[in-house]
């Protein structure tokens, strides 16, 4: 079984970063079109139309992509002043109890975004030109990628394998 993890677990790894490499990419051309929309609207008097709404939408790429590698690495906010307190063994189920909370939130993320994006799969985005259902295409792939990351996470926690770099500081990355 352990086997198994670990091929998915490696997949998954390239998964992560190559979301994480996306993710950097979106924040370095959303700076690149404000930067651009700021030099044109006060130095030549003009404006780019497209910039903002491209901005927004790259945006919600690198917040969600970011997020769900978040998960994954256990880089996610937590409240851990009682972990000091109590067993491993009691530790093992509260990670695994929050891990189900976010992959159960991951899906609500997938679902609701993706009604969302279907119901806007007709509306035009009139300065980009491109369907609204992108706007929300961000909040279901992050979705998606947080309920597989959280999978792993318990996966790996029930065959006793380590699952992050932070947060179960008693488990050895492989």
């Amino acid at each position: 079984m352990q086997d198994h993890i670990k091929t998915v677990a490696r997949a998954l790894s390239h998964v992560a970063r190559l979301a994480l490499w996306l993710a950097s990419a979106g924040l370095i051309l959303m700076t690149v079109f404000i930067s651009a929309q700021v030099f044109m609207r006060y130095v030549m008097n003009d404006s780019i139309v497209w910039s903002e709404p491209a901005a927004v939408i790259l945006m919600g790429w690198f917040i969600f992509l970011g997020a769900a590698v978040g998960i994954r690495e256990g880089y996610h906010l937590s409240f851990d002043v009682l972990l000091y307190f109590i067993s491993d063994t009691a530790k093992h189920w509260l990670y695994s109890v929050s891990d189900l909370i976010v992959g159960g939130f991951g899906f609500g993320m997938f679902y609701y975004g993706a009604e969302l994006m279907f119901s806007s799969w007709d509306v035009v985005l009139p300065s980009l030109g491109i369907s609204g259902a992108f706007d929300f295409l961000p909040l279901v792939a992050g979705g998606v990628l947080i309920v597989l990351f959280s999978a792993e996470r318990l996966a790996r926690r029930a065959a006793g394998m380590p699952t992050a770099r932070f947060g179960e500081t008693d488990l050895v990355e492989d």
